[in-house]
């Protein structure tokens, strides 16, 4: 499991500006008002390969009238007690303030590794000015300009080596399979169901599992580690504080998984939150299952199998090459066959080629069919392997990389799926210099 690392601070000091540059994308919006961050923004970071996940927290303000200012700062507070480390934002043009104080105040009482980093500093100047800030009493002090990069690979050596080993698996021989989608989709239900007993709380009301829960499969064959979680909603609904706990585990469990069953309401449409869950997990990297849950309630004259199944392939394109399976979580229908494919998909996750095999498939193919030929230089192709990683991954080594482009990898993957069958799986190629 990553580490979780929480930006905090009072408002426009220059947190999501911080955050896009860790993440190293713009997902954050900037804006020169304050009070512009109020949902939370994950992402993932890697520093000298040491990957953490990075929350953004919209600005602590003690006292505000505001009701979006009272839930923030309880989600502020959230996400300090959840993380390992923590990033002390403040702004050296407007120097200590007595907001900054309160923060510091309530970071110190947190027993976690603390950051100060004084953003905006560019200049000699600005670092002399700077000094008035260890009043607030916290030692680890760095200054940065988070706009233009500056010193944050000091400020980032210095909190990698803070952050604690990387959880491993209690039982590392034991696969994950995360049950994953939004609320009330038939989480709990699809695990009851499968375990044979109410092991979780089942209502109609949405929002019913507040944290991610572990059950050891051990039946008719297989062992694995079940994990039921919260249901995963878009972050402008977050509202409770519990919730945004929820969420913020659910998350987590995603990246602690090998295999991510995703359960989605045949009786809702396949919308935008179900496909970012999706997202979410194949970014990840990690096997994912299509589960069309509640398919009794479904009335077959106007929607077809093959309908459904084709709309789910047009959603989650380009990445179509996954399983989707039809269930009832309360008549058990197809809920083994579910389980089944989902301990078949971590197979192929974790399934090696040799290498032989695999370059007396794929080079005569790249000879019929070789890579475009670019300013009248042609690719050549010699050597293809697999990588040792905890998914499929594919170097191919060439003359000229830099002209092998995104349709021809596409195309390369294309053609190793339809080989080896990694149904469920995602796929890197890369491109190597011989």
């Amino acid at each position: 499991m990553r580490n979780l690392v929480a930006i905090v601070g009072r408002p426009n000091v220059g947190k999501s500006t911080l955050f896009n540059r860790l993440v190293e994308r713009r997902e954050a919006i900037v804006d020169p008002t304050s009070g512009v961050t109020r949902d939370r923004h994950y992402g993932v970071s890697d520093w000298n390969g040491h990957e953490f996940t990075v929350i953004d927290t919209g600005g602590y303000v003690v006292g505000g009238d505001d009701d979006y200012e009272k839930e923030i700062d309880q989600q502020v507070e959230i996400a300090i007690a959840e993380s390992e480390a923590i990033l002390f934002l403040v702004d050296v043009e407007t120097g200590v303030n007595t907001m900054d104080e309160e923060v510091a105040k309530l970071l110190r009482k947190s027993n976690k590794p603390v950051f100060l980093v004084v953003n905006k500093v560019d200049n000699a100047m600005r670092v002399i000015t700077s000094v008035e800030f260890y009043s607030l009493g916290i030692e680890n002090l760095f200054h940065i300009s988070s706009i233009n990069g500056g010193g944050t690979g000091e400020l980032l050596d210095a909190l990698v080596k803070a952050l604690p080993e990387q959880v491993t698996n209690t039982r590392e021989d034991l696969p994950r399979f995360a049950v994953v989608g939004r609320p009330n989709a038939g989480k709990s239900s699809f695990v009851n169901a499968l375990i044979g007993e109410p092991r979780n709380i089942v209502k109609d009301e949405a929002g019913t599992t507040r944290d991610s829960i572990d059950t050891v499969y051990n039946r008719f064959g297989f062992e694995f580690c079940l994990v039921d979680t919260a249901g995963i909603r878009r972050k402008t609904k977050v509202k409770a504080n519990v919730e945004f706990y929820s969420v913020m585990r659910a998350l987590r469990t995603i990246e602690f998984s090998d295999v991510c069953l995703l359960v989605y309401d045949a009786t809702r449409s396949f919308d935008s939150q179900v496909k970012n869950i999706f997202w979410l997990a194949a970014r990840n990297h990690k096997g994912v299952v299509i589960l069309v849950n509640k398919w009794d309630l479904v009335d077959k004259d106007t929607q077809t199998t093959n309908q459904v199944e084709a709309h789910i392939r047009e959603e989650i394109a380009p990445f179509v090459d996954v399983p989707i399976i039809f269930i009832s979580s309360l008549t058990k229908q197809r809920v083994f066959k579910a389980i089944e494919t989902a301990v078949d998909v971590y197979k192929r996750k974790v399934k090696r080629i040799p290498t032989r095999k695999l370059n007396d498939f794929i080079l005569p193919i790249i000879e019929n069919n070789p890579p475009p030929a670019l300013k009248g230089k042609y690719v050549k192709i010699k050597f293809a392997t697999q990588l040792h990683s905890a998914h499929p991954q594919f170097a191919f080594f060439c003359n000229l990389p830099q002209y092998v482009k995104d349709p021809y990898k596409r195309f390369l993957e294309n053609k190793i799926r339809a080989e080896y069958d990694f149904n469920g799986v995602t796929i890197d190629i890369f491109i190597r210099k011989k």
